[in-house]
């Protein structure tokens, strides 16, 4: 298991279009693979459960990885938050 801890970048937070990049990207491996956020941790595979959540800018979650290939998971998925501007990295 690895987890990584972000800081949300986006002005909107992890809303419908930052959510639905992340859990596409997901969903794209068979890793079981968490967003814990608060006290919640739910499956970054589920959009609504990801839009649930309620990211603002400037709070704090984590994204957990479980599975083969934790590494090169947890490097995509920053990768792709990276990219579309929408977390620092802590």
């Amino acid at each position: 298991m690895i987890k990584k801890e972000f800081e949300m970048f986006d002005s909107m937070g992890l809303h419908a279009r930052p959510a639905s990049l992340l859990t596409k990207k997901a969903s794209s491996y068979g890793a079981d693979i968490k967003i814990e956020y608060k006290t919640k941790e739910i499956n970054a595979k589920s959009i609504m459960g990801v839009m649930a959540l309620g990211v603002c800018k400037g709070e704090i979650f984590s994204i957990i990885v479980d599975g083969d290939d934790e590494e090169t998971i947890i490097e995509a998925l920053t990768d792709t938050l990276r990219e579309n501007k929408l977390i620092y990295e802590l």
